[in-house]
């Protein structure tokens, strides 16, 4: 079973990466309004860098200066079960997988928005199932409590 992860990043603005075990990296996308259970919102995903598996246990403040700075948490993780072979799915333009998340569960999708910009942007969807929740809202994981116990430190970036 693979596992994926959502970090609830506050940067320059708030966004939510979102992140799945994809042949041995996290394959990850930058979701400006978060994740969503609701099938009617279709969420601008713009994929970014891979990133490192050990990066999914990552919590902390990114310092000043550096790229991504701000506070990152992780927002939901959990197990990513693909619909057939993953990698050639994104190569494809058209990822179908379940997720068993605390926050994030049941069908999901990633479509690639062809002829558009960069080739970077991605729709993900939530599937019609029984986890779906029509009245959805979004909540955010950094109260001042939790901000006060992140420490500064550099994330584990570094991907060949």
């Amino acid at each position: 079973m693979m596992k994926f992860v959502v970090h609830e990043h506050h940067a320059t603005r708030l966004h939510y990466d979102f992140r799945l075990e994809i042949a041995g990296v996290l394959k990850s996308w930058a979701i400006p309004k978060g994740p969503s259970m609701n099938p009617s919102d279709k969420r601008l995903a713009v994929m970014v860098d891979d990133h490192p598996l050990e990066y999914g246990e990552f919590e902390g403040i990114i310092p000043e200066g550096q790229y991504g700075a701000g506070p990152v948490l992780i927002w939901d993780s959990g197990e990513f079960q693909p619909e057939g072979d993953s990698e050639s799915a994104v190569e494809k333009g058209k990822l179908s997988f379940t997720l068993k998340g605390k926050k994030l569960k049941g069908n999901f999708s990633l479509v690639l928005m062809k002829g558009r910009g960069s080739g970077k942007d991605w729709l993900l969807i939530k599937g019609q199932d029984s986890f779906a929740k029509r009245d959805w809202e979004i909540e955010q994981e950094l109260t001042p409590a939790k901000k006060k116990k992140l420490t500064e430190k550099n994330p584990p970036c570094q991907t060949s």
